[in-house]
């Protein structure tokens, strides 16, 4: 899959990161990778994805039925209702864990016995490629490592990044409207750690070789249970360093690098996914040379600009952000994770260089005025601004009070169409796929914004409204199903094909997939509006998803419709 030689490139990497003892720490890391590659009875380089790769992100108890592990219960959906659509599974965080819904991790080795056990995760990596998550960048404070922390043991010492609550902390990246720093009681006496995300999600130090070495023997358990794809969750706060905003810093690219060497050598072809919600510029400098960092990074403009195009029902802003993407020439084996919604909610700082203030605030009053919430992050000047739209993907797009189902799904399709158009590797979110809306009772009972689209589903309900062919879950997920099909066949969405922007219609966006390798060309049109017309445009060709044949100089739009026309 590539020619990087992951040892030879290790030193340099090592010595970016612990100059003073690189030479140690490089032999305690090949030791390592050759521990595991004994235990691997195959380490044979995995094929690069293609246009027939699917992901499906969701929880370990999306789906629950009773008398089932819920680990279970999915894969008893997924092989029933979806195999024919998804090729892979991101399985959000399944370890045991305090707080986040799973994203303050007690042990990264071992599964939440609520979900299921290691079997059932390796069951499923049987039937579909897996995403695991790897939440390094903190663990929980009721973890072994944090609690040998506070009791003063030797080999915890330095896991974690004491700090002094004085100093000036102005120009660190804020996530969240929390506090930087908590005190904690050690047997040391009150020390003042660094917690990014929240008083229970505590940051290691990979400045600490130590912490490196741990981290790095996860991934490749990781590796070695069935990840096709590793996700490395708010890397880039990875390292800190006194004066920076903590961001992107070349340590923490080096920290990447590190890794993806190690995988290179001992399970080559497992892809990295950097999350990093996170303008453009910085998103993609994950993929380093194209061979020594992330195969891929999430694709986070995408969301809240495919929200907002058919809030204004005008596709200027996403057609314009998308045709800059053409400025980016993406290494062969490297490409986009795109998503639409996920189990947090529509990120804004993506769009701080491309949406107006005014247009970012009629987001905000729109997604208020159909039950969403609002999360609100720290500026440095001590002000506050919007982080993230907490709304299910559907309510966000259309209003939930609107009476025509019909109008909602081609709305909702047209949107998701666009996710399976473009340039990438597509993420269907399990509430996207099964058409689920708003779930203010999961708002209610913990007071956590982002529960508004994490419900948990009942197998034999899902089941009942599944059967029900008029039902609004059947509907989404039979449409999904046929564009995923029709996708699959052709090879001008593979993630390597090419993508070329076209500016037709400010109501619609438009572009054409080309893969230089089967000369096969898709023009992708997708009406954003309620309008119907007509676009100006010679081409003859079929459009695969309605079997029309399109001949002349214009193409009828109808609203909400989306094409797909194969020239001829």
């Amino acid at each position: 899959m590539n020619n990087c030689q992951p040892e030879n490139n290790m030193l340099d990497i090592i010595t970016l990161l612990y100059p003073e003892q690189a030479s140690r720490v490089h032999s305690e890391i090949i030791t390592l990778c050759d521990e595991w590659k004994k235990k691997s009875n195959n380490n044979k380089q995995r094929d690069w994805v293609s246009e027939k790769d699917v992901m499906l992100i969701t929880y370990g108890d999306s789906i629950n039925k009773a008398g089932e592990k819920p680990l279970a219960a999915l894969k008893r959906f997924l092989n029933k209702y979806a195999d024919e659509a998804v090729t892979a599974v991101h399985l959000l965080p399944m370890f045991p864990y305090t707080s986040d819904d799973g994203f303050s991790v007690v042990d990264y080795y071992e599964i939440n016995k609520a979900l299921g056990s290691w079997e059932d995760v390796v069951h499923l990596s049987q039937d579909y490629d897996m995403m695991y998550d790897a939440v390094v960048n903190h663990i929980s404070k009721s973890s072994r490592w944090f609690q040998g922390f506070l009791s003063g043991e030797e080999a915890y010492r330095d896991y974690f990044i004491t700090a002094d609550p004085k100093a000036d902390y102005s120009k660190v990246v804020r996530p969240r409207a929390l506090p930087l720093l908590t005190p904690f009681e050690t047997k040391d006496g009150i020390k003042h750690l660094w917690t990014t995300f929240s008083d229970d999600q505590i940051d290691l130090n990979f400045s600490n070789p130590k912490v490196m070495l741990e981290i790095l023997d996860v991934l490749l358990f990781y590796a070695y249970n069935g990840a096709r794809f590793i996700r490395l969750d708010a890397i880039g706060f990875a390292w800190k360093k006194t004066g920076t905003g903590c961001m992107h810093l070349p340590e923490t690219h080096g920290v990447v690098k590190l890794m993806r060497a190690v995988l290179d050598m001992v399970f080559p072809g497992t892809i990295l996914i950097t999350e990093t919600n996170v303008p453009h510029k910085d998103n993609i400098s994950y993929f380093g040379n194209g061979n020594d960092e992330a195969q891929m990074v999430y694709q986070f403009p995408l969301p809240p600009l495919v929200l907002f195009s058919f809030m204004a029902g005008n596709a200027s802003k996403l057609s314009q952000w998308a045709k800059s993407l053409e400025s980016t020439e993406l290494p062969q084996y490297t490409t986009y994770f795109n998503f639409l919604a996920s189990h947090d909610g529509i990120g804004m700082r993506p769009t701080e260089a491309i949406l107006t203030e005014d247009e970012r605030n009629k987001m905000i009053d729109n997604v208020i005025a159909h039950g969403g919430k609002i999360n609100y992050k720290f500026n440095s000047d001590g002000s506050k601004s919007a982080y993230e739209l907490n709304i299910n993907y559907m309510d966000g797009l259309t209003d939930p009070k609107l009476s025509d189902t019909s109008v909602r799904i081609d709305k909702f399709m047209a949107a998701q169409s666009i996710l399976l158009s473009m340039i990438g590797v597509p993420g269907i979110y399990i509430h996207s796929l099964l058409g689920s809306q708003n779930w203010y009772e999961g708002v209610d009972e913990s007071g956590i914004n982002r529960r508004i689209n994490r419900e948990k589903l009942s197998y034999d309900q899902l089941s009942y409204e599944l059967e029900n062919k008029n039902s609004l879950r059947s509907q989404v997920l039979n449409r999904f199903k046929e564009l995923i099909r029709l996708r699959q066949q052709h090879s001008a969405f593979s993630p390597n094909s090419l993508q070329q922007v076209l500016i037709l219609d400010e109501r619609a966006v438009s572009f054409i997939r080309c893969n230089p390798q089967t000369k096969e060309n898709i023009l992708v049109i997708v009406n954003v509006s309620e309008q119907e017309y007509n676009i100006s445009y010679k081409i003859k060709g079929q459009d695969v998803i309605s079997s029309e044949l399109i001949e002349g100089d214009s193409v009828h739009m109808l609203p909400y419709q989306t094409r797909w026309i194969k020239y001829q």
